[in-house]
């Protein structure tokens, strides 16, 4: 890729505004970098979607960012990334590198936890779709995946109930369920998750690793864009990043602020006129 390609942005997309919990990892460890970000928030959640509307969705999403001149198109969704992420990859081509949030996180489990147990919760789509588990499977490292689908946190965390004891007995009620019975690390594979960290991380009081997947995703990021000579250079100026929603109402801008952790101008974009 020639020089000119590192200026550009790094596009990033989600179901709705889970995602900018990703973005804002990256934000933090590649200061430099200009993200375009898109929330589907018109289809949001994709957790209840079918492969077949995820696929035409996220086909649409790159469009946009590869009009934005995005070098490298991040999906920080994980059903997207269990349902769209090869038909993405060879719908984009050439024209921008693809990546998603699940490998990063498989790979670092292989590496962390080989020959040990450990849990994972996540929407129905992402658990039911069996990704983690045969990725982890094929890695052949002895780990042995408990998944649990837990559909109540991501509406929780999207209507601001992240932080009092009704969001408390939600995640306790399925923190104990028996299938996370005996793990030694958790995997938060939602995007939306890394807003309750601390309360599950209170939870098991030090018993059992809690594994932020936005920081292991940034980090990947990190060493991809370094590895393929796309990085940006320091620029005199902050980066302007850009924030599209496919449907716009004031409870999104207001969320983005919590999941981005700033001021954010949200620019709406319908998928479909």
């Amino acid at each position: 890729m020639n020089p000119d390609l590192s200026i550009r942005p790094i596009g990033v997309f989600d179901s709705g505004i889970g995602g900018l919990t990703v973005a804002r990892a990256v934000a933090r460890v590649l200061p430099h970098e200009r993200l375009v970000y898109f929330g589907d928030t018109a289809h949001l959640p994709y957790g209840d979607k079918s492969t077949a509307a995820i696929q035409a969705y996220s086909v649409k999403i790159c469009d946009l960012l590869l009009k934005q001149q995005c070098k490298v198109i991040l999906i920080a969704c994980n059903s997207a990334s269990a349902a769209a992420y090869e038909l993405v990859r060879e719908y984009v081509g050439s024209k921008a590198r693809v990546l998603n949030v699940i490998d990063p996180i498989v790979a670092h489990v292989g590496q962390a936890y080989a020959g040990r147990t450990i849990g994972l919760i996540g929407t129905k789509q992402t658990v039911n779709s069996n990704v983690y588990r045969k990725k982890i499977d094929e890695l052949d490292a002895g780990v042995q995946l408990q998944s649990l689908a837990t559909p109540l946190l991501a509406p929780m965390i999207e209507e601001g109930f992240f932080d009092n004891s009704i969001a408390g007995n939600i995640i306790e009620s399925y923190l104990t369920n028996p299938a996370l019975e005996g793990i030694e690390a958790l995997v938060l594979a939602c995007t939306h998750y890394p807003l309750i960290k601390k309360q599950i991380t209170d939870f098991y009081q030090g018993r059992t690793a809690v594994l932020d997947a936005s920081d292991v995703v940034a980090a990947h990021v990190q060493h991809y864009l370094q590895q393929q000579n796309l990085a940006a250079q320091p620029g005199k100026a902050a980066p302007v990043h850009h924030f599209y929603v496919s449907d716009f109402t004031r409870s999104f801008e207001e969320s983005t602020r919590i999941f981005f952790g700033q001021e954010v101008h949200l620019e709406h974009y319908p998928l479909w006129e």
